[in-house]
């Protein structure tokens, strides 16, 4: 349990800030939720390094405590070393005074309040103080009228109202949860404050969040530290337009490329254990920031930057592109899918069909080639992505035949 002081710095709360992976991002909710709880983003910032130096710069206000002015220093100064332009609040002093306070005060108080319920739920004071405690600001000039309702409110600490109610509720606000004992509790129900408050669950169209929580807050900051961050990328964050997304598994790549071929393997072992067409989608690659650039030249826009496949594919006829069987990709080989995907030989766009192509060298002694095409026009359930629709074996002259007579073009 970490000692909490003046001057003393959190390391549950350090901890947490110094374990999100680094984000670039066009807009403020390109994640949102429990995203925040493994990733740090700053809404605009898009090159790598700049999100890194504002991270590194938060991480280390949260050590040494020196506050919003210091912070105001490394802002100013990160944005002129990197010469960021375009961001929501620039030209004015008012305006860049509004938004390097929202950056700061948003990760502060998720951060420390992401730390504060690792202390809460630990098992050893789970054992002595089983409830939790909603408790508003006092002193709030304009208080939020739900958040004010919601004071007192006493539950297990598991309730489900914690999921979505778990301070910070909104920007600037400055609610928190407490521990609570078994006589805190026997208070509460004399007070009326032992259930959940009518109407908690209750969605407000306008956010999506329960009403009196702003939009992206409805979350638990830090529940979800431990939930896979592949399980981030491939639900959430590899949904962002192309370029944001190839940009993002480039950095992300290093950290994750083990974890999310593990979940691919263990999603082709079902696959191939009940070989039957079942819908089943799998995320295997990332386009690269290159092949998108490159159709972006064309006017050829992918909804998404990821690779997905399905399991029609890996058992079905269409695995099978040319007549012979032997043209099928064997069980080993779309177990490497993955890194096929993600070093092939070349890159090349059918001019006829449109789709991409992967070309890869066959790993069977063959003189061939394995050719795994894709179309990112195609639909699944919730959107367009970059879905595989045939992967098979073909002679290297035939690739070689089809660039020279003018049916693929190479992009790389």
């Amino acid at each position: 349990m970490d000692a909490i002081g003046l001057g003393t710095p959190f390391q549950a709360q350090i901890d947490f800030l110094r374990n999100k992976l680094d984000l670039p991002s066009e807009r403020w909710d390109d994640i949102q939720r429990s995203a925040h709880d493994r990733a740090f983003i700053v809404a605009g910032a898009r090159k790598a390094d700049l999100v890194q130096d504002f991270h590194n710069a938060i991480t280390q206000r949260a050590i040494d405590g020196k506050g919003m002015a210091a912070w105001r220093k490394d802002f100013d100064s990160i944005v002129q070393k990197h010469g960021w332009s375009g961001w929501t609040g620039q030209g004015t002093k008012q305006g860049e005074a509004w938004r390097s306070s929202i950056i700061y005060t948003t990760n502060m108080d998720t951060s420390y309040a992401a730390g504060r319920w690792q202390q809460l739920t630990h098992p050893d004071l789970v054992k002595l103080n089983p409830y939790l405690r909603y408790v508003h600001a006092d002193g709030v000039r304009h208080p939020r009228l739900h958040h004010l309702a919601w004071n007192g409110t006493t539950l297990p600490w598991d309730d489900a109202f914690w999921a979505s109610h778990a301070a910070p509720n909104g920007w600037r606000c400055h609610c928190r949860i407490e521990s609570a004992s078994h006589a805190d509790y026997a208070t509460a129900q004399k007070e009326g404050k032992d259930a959940r408050p009518a109407g908690w669950d209750e969605i407000d169209p306008k956010t999506g969040a329960p009403v009196g929580i702003d939009k992206g807050f409805d979350y638990n900051p830090g529940a979800s530290i431990h939930r896979p961050m592949k399980d981030f990328i491939d639900q959430k964050l590899i949904k962002l337009d192309a370029p944001i997304g190839a940009a993002m598994w480039e950095q992300l790549k290093p950290v994750l490329a083990a974890e999310r071929k593990a979940a691919y393997g263990e999603w082709l072992g079902a696959v191939l254990a009940d070989p039957v067409k079942r819908g089943r989608l799998a995320v295997v690659g990332t386009l690269t920031p290159e092949v998108v650039g490159w159709l972006a030249d064309r006017s050829i826009r992918p909804a998404t930057a990821e690779i997905a496949v399905g399991d029609a594919v890996v058992v079905g006829k269409k695995a099978r592109r040319h007549a012979g069987a032997g043209d099928a990709l064997s069980d080993a080989e779309w177990a490497n899918l993955p890194d096929y995907l993600d070093k092939p030989e070349q890159v090349l766009y059918d001019k006829h069909s449109g789709h991409l192509i992967y070309v890869i060298a066959a790993g069977d002694g063959r003189s061939g080639k394995l050719a795994v095409e894709f179309d990112y026009l195609l639909k699944k359930p919730k959107g367009e992505t970059n879905m595989i629709i045939s992967a098979y074996k073909t002679e290297a002259g035939d690739i070689a035949g089809a660039i020279k007579g003018g049916q693929y073009g190479i992009v790389k």
